[in-house]
Protein backbone atom coordinates (compact mmCIF):
# COMPACT_ATOMS: atom_id res chain seq x y z
CA UNK A 1 0.00 0.00 0.00
CA UNK A 2 1.78 3.48 -0.80
CA UNK A 3 0.34 6.58 -0.47
CA UNK A 4 -0.58 7.14 -4.56
CA UNK A 5 -2.91 4.37 -4.27
CA UNK A 6 -6.78 3.99 -3.66
CA UNK A 7 -6.56 1.59 -1.03
CA UNK A 8 -4.69 3.90 0.98
CA UNK A 9 -6.79 7.30 0.12
CA UNK A 10 -10.25 5.89 0.73
CA UNK A 11 -9.44 2.63 2.75
CA UNK A 12 -6.84 3.47 5.49
CA UNK A 13 -6.53 6.64 5.89
CA UNK A 14 -9.80 7.67 6.84
CA UNK A 15 -10.40 4.51 9.12
CA UNK A 16 -6.46 6.48 10.70
CA UNK A 17 -8.12 9.53 11.47
CA UNK A 18 -11.51 8.18 12.71
CA UNK A 19 -9.56 6.15 15.25
CA UNK A 20 -7.00 8.45 16.01
CA UNK A 21 -9.42 11.66 16.59
CA UNK A 22 -11.75 9.44 18.38
CA UNK A 23 -9.03 8.04 20.73
CA UNK A 24 -8.34 11.17 24.18
CA UNK A 25 -5.19 12.64 23.57
CA UNK A 26 -3.09 10.68 26.45
CA UNK A 27 -3.86 7.73 24.46
CA UNK A 28 -3.21 9.08 20.69
CA UNK A 29 0.05 7.59 20.45
CA UNK A 30 -1.66 4.16 20.53
CA UNK A 31 -3.29 4.36 17.10
CA UNK A 32 -0.05 6.01 15.37
CA UNK A 33 1.63 2.88 16.56
CA UNK A 34 -0.84 -0.08 15.59
CA UNK A 35 -2.16 1.26 12.53
CA UNK A 36 1.20 2.22 11.38
CA UNK A 37 2.32 -1.21 12.17
CA UNK A 38 -0.53 -2.15 10.35
CA UNK A 39 0.30 0.19 7.51
CA UNK A 40 3.10 -1.58 7.12
CA UNK A 41 2.09 -5.10 7.71
CA UNK A 42 -0.19 -4.81 4.54
CA UNK A 43 3.25 -5.59 2.58
CA UNK A 44 4.82 -8.25 4.71
CA UNK A 45 3.66 -9.14 8.27
CA UNK A 46 6.70 -11.13 8.56
CA UNK A 47 8.86 -8.22 8.02
CA UNK A 48 6.90 -6.29 10.84
CA UNK A 49 7.96 -8.51 13.19
CA UNK A 50 11.82 -7.47 12.03
CA UNK A 51 10.74 -3.94 12.43
CA UNK A 52 9.34 -4.61 16.14
CA UNK A 53 11.98 -6.48 16.79
CA UNK A 54 14.50 -3.81 15.72
CA UNK A 55 12.64 -1.23 17.83
CA UNK A 56 12.24 -3.65 21.02
CA UNK A 57 16.29 -4.15 20.95
CA UNK A 58 17.09 -0.34 20.39
CA UNK A 59 15.20 0.63 23.00
CA UNK A 60 16.16 -1.98 26.06
CA UNK A 61 19.85 -1.36 24.95
CA UNK A 62 19.48 2.96 25.54
CA UNK A 63 17.30 1.85 28.83
CA UNK A 64 20.46 -0.03 29.58
CA UNK A 65 22.45 2.52 28.64
CA UNK A 66 20.58 5.11 30.97
CA UNK A 67 21.20 2.98 34.15
CA UNK A 68 24.72 2.27 33.69
CA UNK A 69 25.15 6.14 32.47
CA UNK A 70 25.87 6.51 28.76
CA UNK A 71 29.69 8.14 28.74
CA UNK A 72 30.46 5.45 30.75
CA UNK A 73 32.83 2.65 29.68
CA UNK A 74 29.93 0.03 30.13
CA UNK A 75 27.86 2.57 28.51
CA UNK A 76 30.42 2.87 25.72
CA UNK A 77 29.78 -0.64 25.11
CA UNK A 78 26.62 -0.65 24.88
CA UNK A 79 26.41 2.14 22.40
CA UNK A 80 28.78 -0.09 19.87
CA UNK A 81 26.62 -3.09 20.60
CA UNK A 82 23.51 -1.15 19.55
CA UNK A 83 25.19 0.25 16.57
CA UNK A 84 26.16 -3.55 15.67
CA UNK A 85 23.05 -5.11 16.52
CA UNK A 86 21.28 -2.45 13.79
CA UNK A 87 24.07 -1.84 11.42
CA UNK A 88 24.44 -5.77 11.15
CA UNK A 89 20.42 -6.27 10.47
CA UNK A 90 21.04 -3.41 7.59
CA UNK A 91 24.22 -4.96 6.23
CA UNK A 92 22.71 -9.00 6.08
CA UNK A 93 19.30 -7.68 4.59
CA UNK A 94 20.58 -4.91 2.12
CA UNK A 95 24.24 -6.39 0.91
CA UNK A 96 24.67 -9.65 1.67
CA UNK A 97 23.02 -10.56 -1.91
CA UNK A 98 26.28 -8.16 -3.52
CA UNK A 99 28.73 -9.81 -1.21
CA UNK A 100 28.14 -13.25 -2.13
CA UNK A 101 27.50 -11.89 -5.82
CA UNK A 102 30.93 -10.11 -5.46
CA UNK A 103 32.93 -13.29 -4.00
CA UNK A 104 31.35 -15.64 -6.80
CA UNK A 105 32.29 -13.32 -9.69
CA UNK A 106 35.95 -13.68 -7.96
CA UNK A 107 35.73 -17.66 -7.73
CA UNK A 108 34.37 -17.95 -11.22
CA UNK A 109 37.52 -16.15 -12.05
CA UNK A 110 39.46 -18.18 -10.66
CA UNK A 111 37.62 -20.88 -12.20
CA UNK A 112 36.23 -22.19 -8.93
CA UNK A 113 32.46 -23.29 -8.30
CA UNK A 114 30.54 -20.56 -6.73
CA UNK A 115 28.88 -20.52 -3.56
CA UNK A 116 25.15 -21.91 -3.08
CA UNK A 117 23.15 -18.89 -2.50
CA UNK A 118 19.05 -18.09 -2.48
CA UNK A 119 18.18 -14.27 -2.88
CA UNK A 120 17.55 -12.27 0.24
CA UNK A 121 14.52 -9.83 -0.17
CA UNK A 122 15.61 -6.09 1.73
CA UNK A 123 11.98 -5.38 3.93
CA UNK A 124 11.16 -2.10 3.00
CA UNK A 125 11.91 0.85 4.60
CA UNK A 126 14.34 -1.21 6.46
CA UNK A 127 17.52 1.61 5.48
CA UNK A 128 15.56 4.22 7.25
CA UNK A 129 14.38 3.13 10.14
CA UNK A 130 18.00 1.87 10.91
CA UNK A 131 18.92 5.32 10.73
CA UNK A 132 16.96 6.71 12.93
CA UNK A 133 18.02 3.68 15.71
CA UNK A 134 21.80 5.09 15.09
CA UNK A 135 20.92 9.19 15.51
CA UNK A 136 18.80 8.11 18.28
CA UNK A 137 21.43 5.69 20.09
CA UNK A 138 24.03 8.46 19.42
CA UNK A 139 22.35 11.22 20.47
CA UNK A 140 21.21 9.55 23.81
CA UNK A 141 25.29 8.31 24.45
CA UNK A 142 26.10 12.29 23.63
CA UNK A 143 23.55 13.30 26.00
CA UNK A 144 22.30 15.42 22.49
CA UNK A 145 18.45 13.78 23.94
CA UNK A 146 16.58 12.54 26.81
CA UNK A 147 15.65 8.57 27.23
CA UNK A 148 12.54 7.83 26.36
CA UNK A 149 10.98 6.18 29.24
CA UNK A 150 7.66 5.33 27.40
CA UNK A 151 7.79 2.48 25.21
CA UNK A 152 4.46 3.45 23.41
CA UNK A 153 6.15 6.90 22.67
CA UNK A 154 9.59 5.68 21.46
CA UNK A 155 7.56 2.97 19.07
CA UNK A 156 5.36 5.72 17.85
CA UNK A 157 8.09 7.63 17.23
CA UNK A 158 9.69 5.11 14.94
CA UNK A 159 6.42 3.89 13.51
CA UNK A 160 4.81 6.29 12.43
CA UNK A 161 3.57 5.60 8.74
CA UNK A 162 3.97 8.61 6.80
CA UNK A 163 7.69 8.68 7.00
CA UNK A 164 7.92 4.72 8.14
CA UNK A 165 9.28 3.89 4.46
CA UNK A 166 11.52 6.71 2.90
CA UNK A 167 11.58 9.40 5.75
CA UNK A 168 12.20 12.54 6.11
CA UNK A 169 14.32 10.94 8.74
CA UNK A 170 13.27 12.46 12.04
CA UNK A 171 15.27 12.75 14.86
CA UNK A 172 13.86 11.89 18.29
CA UNK A 173 14.65 15.30 19.84
CA UNK A 174 12.65 16.62 16.63
CA UNK A 175 9.46 15.43 17.84
CA UNK A 176 10.32 14.91 21.14
CA UNK A 177 7.97 17.32 22.86
CA UNK A 178 4.96 16.58 20.50
CA UNK A 179 5.14 12.70 20.98
CA UNK A 180 3.92 13.85 24.87
CA UNK A 181 1.71 16.66 23.51
CA UNK A 182 0.91 18.23 20.33
CA UNK A 183 -1.74 20.52 18.95
CA UNK A 184 -4.77 19.75 16.69
CA UNK A 185 -6.79 22.43 15.16
CA UNK A 186 -8.65 22.50 11.94
CA UNK A 187 -6.32 25.46 10.70
CA UNK A 188 -3.06 22.88 11.23
CA UNK A 189 -5.39 19.56 9.98
CA UNK A 190 -5.79 21.70 6.51
CA UNK A 191 -2.42 22.65 6.23
CA UNK A 192 -1.32 19.31 6.04
CA UNK A 193 -4.30 18.44 3.36
CA UNK A 194 -2.59 21.14 1.23
CA UNK A 195 0.37 19.96 1.95
CA UNK A 196 -0.47 16.29 0.84
CA UNK A 197 -2.41 17.44 -1.78
CA UNK A 198 0.67 19.19 -3.70
CA UNK A 199 2.73 16.35 -2.61
CA UNK A 200 0.18 13.84 -4.74
CA UNK A 201 0.88 15.80 -7.95
CA UNK A 202 4.02 15.85 -8.16
CA UNK A 203 4.41 12.42 -7.70
CA UNK A 204 1.25 11.27 -10.01
CA UNK A 205 1.32 14.04 -12.11
CA UNK A 206 4.52 14.97 -12.62
CA UNK A 207 7.14 11.91 -11.61
CA UNK A 208 4.72 9.09 -13.09
CA UNK A 209 4.08 10.60 -16.15
CA UNK A 210 7.99 10.89 -17.17
CA UNK A 211 8.16 7.75 -16.29
CA UNK A 212 7.55 5.52 -19.49
CA UNK A 213 10.64 7.61 -20.62
CA UNK A 214 13.07 7.21 -18.39
CA UNK A 215 12.52 3.17 -18.34
CA UNK A 216 12.56 3.08 -22.28
CA UNK A 217 15.53 5.02 -22.45
CA UNK A 218 17.45 2.96 -19.81
CA UNK A 219 16.60 0.06 -21.44
CA UNK A 220 17.75 0.88 -24.96
CA UNK A 221 21.08 -1.37 -26.17
CA UNK A 222 22.69 2.00 -27.85
CA UNK A 223 21.06 5.32 -27.01
CA UNK A 224 21.26 7.83 -29.07
CA UNK A 225 22.48 11.47 -28.02
CA UNK A 226 19.15 12.70 -28.11
CA UNK A 227 17.96 9.46 -26.51
CA UNK A 228 20.67 9.81 -23.66
CA UNK A 229 19.77 13.25 -22.58
CA UNK A 230 15.71 12.67 -23.03
CA UNK A 231 16.16 10.21 -20.44
CA UNK A 232 18.47 11.65 -18.08
CA UNK A 233 16.86 14.74 -18.25
CA UNK A 234 13.56 12.91 -17.42
CA UNK A 235 15.15 11.25 -14.48
CA UNK A 236 16.49 13.81 -13.22
CA UNK A 237 12.62 15.10 -12.99
CA UNK A 238 11.65 12.17 -12.15
CA UNK A 239 13.22 11.53 -9.00
CA UNK A 240 13.04 15.28 -7.89
CA UNK A 241 8.82 15.44 -8.02
CA UNK A 242 8.60 11.61 -6.56
CA UNK A 243 10.86 12.09 -3.47
CA UNK A 244 9.94 15.53 -3.07
CA UNK A 245 6.54 14.51 -3.61
CA UNK A 246 6.45 11.54 -0.79
CA UNK A 247 8.82 13.76 1.69
CA UNK A 248 5.94 16.51 1.22
CA UNK A 249 2.99 13.90 1.44
CA UNK A 250 4.99 13.15 4.41
CA UNK A 251 5.22 16.03 6.17
CA UNK A 252 1.23 17.10 5.51
CA UNK A 253 0.19 13.59 7.16
CA UNK A 254 2.26 14.43 9.84
CA UNK A 255 0.76 17.72 10.07
CA UNK A 256 -2.44 16.25 10.33
CA UNK A 257 -1.80 14.39 13.24
CA UNK A 258 -0.26 17.49 15.16
CA UNK A 259 3.55 16.62 14.08
CA UNK A 260 6.45 19.29 13.01
CA UNK A 261 8.29 16.84 10.39
CA UNK A 262 11.74 18.70 8.90
CA UNK A 263 12.13 20.42 5.26
CA UNK A 264 13.61 17.42 3.08
CA UNK A 265 14.27 19.61 -0.30
CA UNK A 266 14.58 23.12 -0.51
CA UNK A 267 14.75 23.57 -4.53
CA UNK A 268 17.59 21.75 -5.07
CA UNK A 269 17.53 21.72 -8.65
CA UNK A 270 18.76 25.94 -8.68
CA UNK A 271 21.45 25.63 -6.33
CA UNK A 272 24.89 27.44 -7.26
CA UNK A 273 27.21 25.28 -5.95
CA UNK A 274 27.04 21.39 -5.40
CA UNK A 275 27.57 22.01 -1.76
CA UNK A 276 24.38 23.88 -1.48
CA UNK A 277 22.67 20.98 -3.60
CA UNK A 278 23.77 19.19 -0.86
CA UNK A 279 22.65 21.77 1.21
CA UNK A 280 18.56 21.68 -0.23
CA UNK A 281 18.62 18.05 -1.38
CA UNK A 282 17.41 15.31 0.76
CA UNK A 283 18.34 17.62 3.84
CA UNK A 284 17.40 15.10 6.77
CA UNK A 285 19.85 12.71 4.66
CA UNK A 286 22.48 15.41 4.16
CA UNK A 287 22.51 16.54 7.93
CA UNK A 288 22.94 12.84 9.03
CA UNK A 289 25.47 12.08 6.90
CA UNK A 290 27.36 15.45 8.08
CA UNK A 291 26.53 14.70 12.29
CA UNK A 292 27.02 11.27 12.23
CA UNK A 293 29.64 10.32 9.77
CA UNK A 294 31.64 13.13 8.43
CA UNK A 295 32.25 14.92 12.11
CA UNK A 296 32.69 11.73 13.62
CA UNK A 297 35.62 11.56 10.87
CA UNK A 298 37.30 14.27 11.69
CA UNK A 299 35.61 16.91 9.30
CA UNK A 300 37.42 19.98 8.51
CA UNK A 301 39.41 20.18 11.67
CA UNK A 302 42.88 18.17 10.19
CA UNK A 303 44.34 20.05 7.21
CA UNK A 304 42.76 20.36 3.93
CA UNK A 305 43.94 16.79 2.10
CA UNK A 306 42.29 14.52 5.60
CA UNK A 307 38.95 17.26 4.76
CA UNK A 308 38.91 16.09 0.86
CA UNK A 309 39.41 12.19 1.95
CA UNK A 310 36.50 12.78 4.45
CA UNK A 311 34.28 14.44 1.93
CA UNK A 312 34.89 11.41 -0.41
CA UNK A 313 34.29 8.72 2.37
CA UNK A 314 31.33 9.84 3.33
CA UNK A 315 29.63 10.62 -0.11
CA UNK A 316 31.17 7.07 -0.79
CA UNK A 317 29.38 5.39 2.45
CA UNK A 318 26.09 7.59 1.34
CA UNK A 319 25.83 6.43 -2.15
CA UNK A 320 26.73 2.92 -0.83
CA UNK A 321 23.83 3.06 1.73
CA UNK A 322 21.53 3.63 -1.16
CA UNK A 323 21.79 0.49 -2.36
CA UNK A 324 24.30 -2.58 -2.62
CA UNK A 325 25.38 -2.07 -6.30
CA UNK A 326 28.68 -0.44 -7.88
CA UNK A 327 26.21 2.15 -9.65
CA UNK A 328 25.82 3.89 -6.21
CA UNK A 329 29.39 3.86 -4.91
CA UNK A 330 30.34 5.43 -8.22
CA UNK A 331 27.77 8.25 -7.65
CA UNK A 332 29.13 8.71 -4.12
CA UNK A 333 32.21 9.15 -5.31
CA UNK A 334 31.45 11.15 -8.01
CA UNK A 335 29.64 13.50 -5.96
CA UNK A 336 32.48 13.25 -2.90
CA UNK A 337 35.12 14.23 -5.63
CA UNK A 338 32.56 17.15 -6.69
CA UNK A 339 32.50 18.06 -3.09
CA UNK A 340 36.12 18.07 -2.70
CA UNK A 341 36.77 19.89 -5.78
CA UNK A 342 34.33 23.01 -4.53
CA UNK A 343 36.13 23.46 -1.49
CA UNK A 344 39.81 23.80 -3.52
CA UNK A 345 37.89 25.95 -6.06
CA UNK A 346 36.43 28.08 -3.17
CA UNK A 347 39.75 28.38 -1.21
CA UNK A 348 41.46 29.07 -4.06
CA UNK A 349 39.12 32.09 -4.87
CA UNK A 350 40.20 33.40 -1.60
CA UNK A 351 43.81 33.52 -1.86
CA UNK A 352 45.48 33.13 -4.89
CA UNK A 353 42.54 33.17 -7.38
CA UNK A 354 40.93 36.51 -5.85
CA UNK A 355 44.35 37.85 -5.73
CA UNK A 356 44.81 37.49 -9.62
CA UNK A 357 41.65 38.85 -10.11
CA UNK A 358 39.42 35.76 -10.25
CA UNK A 359 36.33 35.43 -7.78
CA UNK A 360 33.20 33.38 -6.88
CA UNK A 361 31.65 31.76 -9.57
CA UNK A 362 28.59 33.78 -10.91
CA UNK A 363 25.44 32.20 -10.03
CA UNK A 364 24.09 31.34 -13.54
CA UNK A 365 27.48 29.51 -14.70
CA UNK A 366 27.36 28.08 -10.62
CA UNK A 367 23.89 26.80 -11.49
CA UNK A 368 24.27 25.42 -14.95
CA UNK A 369 27.84 23.79 -13.60
CA UNK A 370 25.90 22.38 -10.96
CA UNK A 371 23.17 21.10 -12.72
CA UNK A 372 24.94 19.40 -15.32
CA UNK A 373 26.97 17.37 -12.55
CA UNK A 374 24.00 16.72 -10.81
CA UNK A 375 22.40 15.12 -14.38
CA UNK A 376 25.74 13.12 -15.19
CA UNK A 377 25.53 11.84 -11.43
CA UNK A 378 21.85 10.84 -11.85
CA UNK A 379 23.03 8.25 -14.87
CA UNK A 380 24.48 6.38 -12.32
CA UNK A 381 21.86 6.25 -10.28
CA UNK A 382 19.55 5.14 -12.34
CA UNK A 383 21.29 2.56 -14.06
CA UNK A 384 20.66 -1.02 -13.05
CA UNK A 385 24.19 -1.85 -13.34
CA UNK A 386 27.58 -0.41 -14.42
CA UNK A 387 27.33 -1.60 -18.42
CA UNK A 388 24.12 -0.07 -18.32
CA UNK A 389 25.50 3.51 -17.07
CA UNK A 390 28.12 3.29 -19.60
CA UNK A 391 25.98 2.68 -22.69
CA UNK A 392 23.99 5.99 -21.65
CA UNK A 393 27.23 7.85 -20.94
CA UNK A 394 28.51 6.83 -24.53
CA UNK A 395 25.12 8.22 -25.94
CA UNK A 396 25.56 11.76 -23.96
CA UNK A 397 28.75 11.80 -26.15
CA UNK A 398 27.15 11.21 -29.35
CA UNK A 399 29.04 7.99 -29.53
CA UNK A 400 25.46 5.92 -30.85
CA UNK A 401 23.93 8.48 -33.03
CA UNK A 402 22.45 11.67 -32.97
CA UNK A 403 18.27 11.91 -33.20
CA UNK A 404 15.81 10.76 -31.30
CA UNK A 405 15.52 6.39 -32.02
CA UNK A 406 12.06 4.77 -33.05
CA UNK A 407 12.19 3.11 -29.81
CA UNK A 408 12.05 6.23 -28.13
CA UNK A 409 9.86 7.91 -30.31
CA UNK A 410 6.53 6.69 -29.74
CA UNK A 411 6.80 7.03 -25.84
CA UNK A 412 7.96 10.64 -26.25
CA UNK A 413 4.11 11.98 -26.21
CA UNK A 414 2.89 15.84 -26.04
CA UNK A 415 1.94 15.34 -22.62
CA UNK A 416 5.82 14.32 -21.31
CA UNK A 417 6.51 17.29 -22.85
CA UNK A 418 4.52 19.58 -21.18
CA UNK A 419 5.03 17.97 -18.04
CA UNK A 420 8.36 18.65 -18.53
CA UNK A 421 7.52 22.51 -19.38
CA UNK A 422 5.76 22.62 -16.37
CA UNK A 423 8.00 20.86 -14.03
CA UNK A 424 10.61 23.03 -14.91
CA UNK A 425 8.49 26.26 -14.31
CA UNK A 426 7.77 24.91 -11.06
CA UNK A 427 11.41 24.29 -10.09
CA UNK A 428 12.32 27.68 -11.49
CA UNK A 429 9.31 29.71 -9.54
CA UNK A 430 10.87 30.74 -6.51
CA UNK A 431 13.34 32.60 -8.06
CA UNK A 432 10.80 35.04 -8.87
CA UNK A 433 8.75 34.31 -4.90
CA UNK A 434 9.25 37.85 -3.89
CA UNK A 435 6.89 38.83 -7.25
CA UNK A 436 4.57 35.93 -6.54
CA UNK A 437 1.24 36.75 -4.81
CA UNK A 438 0.58 33.26 -3.68
CA UNK A 439 4.29 33.17 -2.19
CA UNK A 440 3.05 35.93 0.42
CA UNK A 441 1.64 35.07 3.73
CA UNK A 442 -1.74 33.41 3.69
CA UNK A 443 -3.20 36.36 5.64
CA UNK A 444 -1.58 38.87 3.55
CA UNK A 445 -2.97 37.61 0.61
CA UNK A 446 -5.67 39.16 -1.98
CA UNK A 447 -8.69 37.16 -1.47
CA UNK A 448 -8.64 35.86 -5.31
CA UNK A 449 -4.85 34.85 -4.59
CA UNK A 450 -5.77 33.07 -1.25
CA UNK A 451 -8.88 30.89 -2.69
CA UNK A 452 -6.38 30.17 -6.00
CA UNK A 453 -3.74 29.29 -3.35
CA UNK A 454 -6.25 26.70 -2.01
CA UNK A 455 -7.79 25.67 -5.16
CA UNK A 456 -4.39 24.78 -6.87
CA UNK A 457 -3.64 22.16 -4.59
CA UNK A 458 -6.70 20.48 -4.67
CA UNK A 459 -7.52 20.61 -8.84
CA UNK A 460 -3.97 19.02 -9.11
CA UNK A 461 -4.79 16.48 -6.79
CA UNK A 462 -7.99 15.85 -8.46
CA UNK A 463 -6.70 15.68 -11.61
CA UNK A 464 -4.09 12.89 -10.47
CA UNK A 465 -7.10 10.47 -9.05
CA UNK A 466 -8.00 10.85 -12.32
CA UNK A 467 -4.91 9.51 -14.05
CA UNK A 468 -4.38 6.98 -10.85
CA UNK A 469 -7.21 5.79 -12.29
CA UNK A 470 -6.28 5.63 -15.88
CA UNK A 471 -2.89 3.57 -14.99
CA UNK A 472 -1.09 1.50 -12.72
CA UNK A 473 -0.27 3.23 -9.62
CA UNK A 474 3.87 3.78 -9.28
CA UNK A 475 6.08 2.96 -6.54
CA UNK A 476 7.57 5.33 -4.94
CA UNK A 477 11.54 5.30 -6.05
CA UNK A 478 13.04 6.02 -2.62
CA UNK A 479 11.31 2.73 -1.34
CA UNK A 480 13.39 0.39 -3.19
CA UNK A 481 16.52 2.02 -0.77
Amino acid sequence: MIFASFEFLFLFLPLFFAVYYLTPFRYRNWPVLILSWGFYAWWRVDFLALLVAVTVFTYSTVMMMDRVGPRTRAGTRLLVLGLVGNLGVLAYFKYANFGVGAFNDLLAGLGLQPLGWSEILLPIGLSFYVLQSVSYLVDVWRGDVPVSRSFVNYAAYKAIFSQLIAGPIVRYAEIEQELKHRTHSLELFGLGARRFMVGFAMKVCFADTLSPVVDAVFALEAPSLADSWTGAIAYTLQLYFDFAGYSAMAIGLALMMGFHFPENFAFPYLSGSIQQFWQRWHMTLSRFLRDYLYIPLGGNRHGEVRTYLNLLATMAIGGFWHGANWTFLLWGVWHGSLLAAHRAYSAWTKGAGRAAGHGPMRYPAGMALTMLAVVVGWVAFRAPDLGSACRVYAGMAGLHGLGLSDMLAWQVMPDQWWTGAIALLVCALPLGARWLPWERPVDAMHPAWRAAWVAAPTLGFLLGLVLLYSRAAVPFLYFQF
